[in-house]
C-alpha cells in the first residue's frame, strides 16, 4: 500500500510538470531559467519517490512551482504587456528617486544669490513705485511710502528703510522718467538706422524730447511745487543735479551732438537751462494742454539751435545763467505758497 501510494504522488507530479513542459514559451529569454526549474523538478520527485515522508508537502511545492512556470510563460507570450509592465515600474522607480527642486530663492555654492531672490534695494524700488500712486492723495511724504508698502501686504513701518523720506520717493520719481525717456529716444533712433522714421531737425527734436519729459509731470503737477522744494534741499542737490545732467546728455546725444570742444558744455548749459524755465512755466500754466508752456519751449529751442559762434554761444550761456537764476527765484516762490498755479 505504501508503495501504491508513493506512486500515486510521484505520477501526480509528473503530470503537473508536463503540462508546463508542453508549454513553449514564446519568449526565448526564459528557456534557461524553465531548464533549471524542470531539471530541480525531476530532482524533487527523484527524492520524494526515496522518502515517502515528504511528498505530500513536495507534492504541493511541485504544483505551486508548475503555476508559478505557467503565469511566467503566460506573460512571456505577451511581449506588449511585459514591457508595458516594466515601464511602469521604471516610471514609478523614476518618480520615486526624483530629486528635489533647488529652491531658487536661496544663495547657491559660489555664494551668489539667484534671480528669484528680491534685494533690499529691488524692495525698496516696488515700495516707491507704489507709492507714486497715493502722492496725488498724501504728496510726496512719508505717508505716502507707507500706503504703497500697504498695498504690497507689507508693514507700513518698512518706512523706516528710506533715509531720505520723501527724497527718496522724489529721486525715484526722476530717474524713472530719465530712465523711460532715455528708452522713447533709443528706439526713436533705432527706427531712423533701420528706415523706418525720418530723421527730426536739431530744434524740432530737442522741443520733442523737453516736451515729452515735462509730460510726465503732468499728473502729479499740482503737488510737484512740493517736490521741486524738496530736490533743492541741500542733502539732495548732488543727487538732483546728477540725474538733470544725465537726463541733458542723453537728450543731446540722440539728438547727434557728439562734440567735445566747448560746444558740449554750451549747449548743455543753454538746454538745462531752457529745460528749468520750462518746466517752472508749466506750473502757473492754465491753458488747455498747456498751450502756452510748449509756445514758450519753442521760442527757446530755437535761441539754442542758431548759436552759430563763439560769442553768441557765450551770450547764450549767459542767457541760460539768468534764467536758471529766474528760475530759482519762482521756485523759492513754490515753496512759501506765494505763487501757486492757477
Amino acid at each position: 500500500m505504501a508503495a501504491l501510494l508513493r506512486g500515486l504522488q510521484a505520477g501526480r507530479a509528473l503530470r503537473s510538470l508536463g503540462s508546463v513542459v508542453v508549454q513553449r514559451a514564446a519568449s526565448p529569454q526564459c528557456t534557461s531559467i524553465r531548464r533549471g526549474i524542470h531539471r530541480a523538478a525531476l530532482l524533487r520527485v527523484h527524492d520524494d519517490i526515496k522518502n515517502p515522508s515528504s511528498a505530500s508537502t513536495s507534492a504541493t511545492q511541485h504544483e505551486a512551482g508548475a503555476a508559478y512556470l505557467a503565469q511566467d510563460t503566460s506573460a512571456s507570450a505577451d511581449p506588449g504587456t511585459s514591457t508595458s509592465t516594466h515601464e511602469a515600474s521604471a516610471g514609478d522607480t523614476a518618480t520615486g528617486q526624483e530629486e528635489p527642486q533647488v529652491n531658487s530663492s536661496y544663495q547657491d555654492q559660489s555664494g551668489e544669490q539667484s534671480e528669484d531672490y528680491e534685494t533690499e534695494e529691488q524692495l525698496a524700488q516696488r515700495i516707491l513705485a507704489a507709492a507714486l500712486d497715493f502722492v496725488p492723495q498724501h504728496g510726496w511724504s512719508v505717508e505716502a511710502i507707507a500706503a504703497g508698502a500697504e498695498t504690497l501686504g507689507l508693514s507700513s513701518a518698512t518706512t523706516g528703510m528710506f533715509n531720505n523720506g520723501a527724497g527718496d520717493l522724489v529721486l525715484h520719481f526722476v530717474a524713472e522718467c530719465n530712465a523711460q525717456l532715455t528708452e522713447i529716444l533709443a528706439e526713436q533712433h533705432k527706427q531712423v538706422q533701420l528706415g523706418q522714421a525720418e530723421s527730426k531737425k536739431t530744434a524740432e527734436f530737442l522741443r520733442d524730447a523737453v516736451e515729452t519729459r515735462l509730460r510726465m509731470l503732468i499728473p502729479y503737477i499740482d503737488t510737484w511745487p512740493q517736490a521741486m522744494s524738496i530736490l533743492i534741499l541741500p542733502h539732495n542737490i548732488p543727487h538732483s543735479l546728477k540725474h538733470l545732467s544725465t537726463l541733458m546728455d542723453d537728450i543731446w546725444y540722440y539728438a547727434g551732438d557728439r562734440s567735445t570742444d566747448m560746444n558740449w558744455y554750451t549747449k548743455r548749459a543753454a538746454l538745462t537751462g531752457i529745460y528749468n524755465t520750462t518746466e517752472l512755466v508749466m506750473l502757473q500754466d492754465s491753458s488747455p494742454d498747456f498751450e502756452d508752456t510748449w509756445n514758450f519751449l519753442d521760442n527757446r529751442i530755437q535761441d539754442v539751435v542758431n548759436m552759430a559762434n563763439t560769442a553768441k554761444q557765450v551770450q547764450s550761456t549767459g542767457e541760460a545763467v539768468a534764467q536758471g537764476i529766474m528760475g530759482a527765484a519762482v521756485t523759492l516762490k513754490n515753496i512759501t505758497g506765494l505763487n501757486q498755479r492757477r
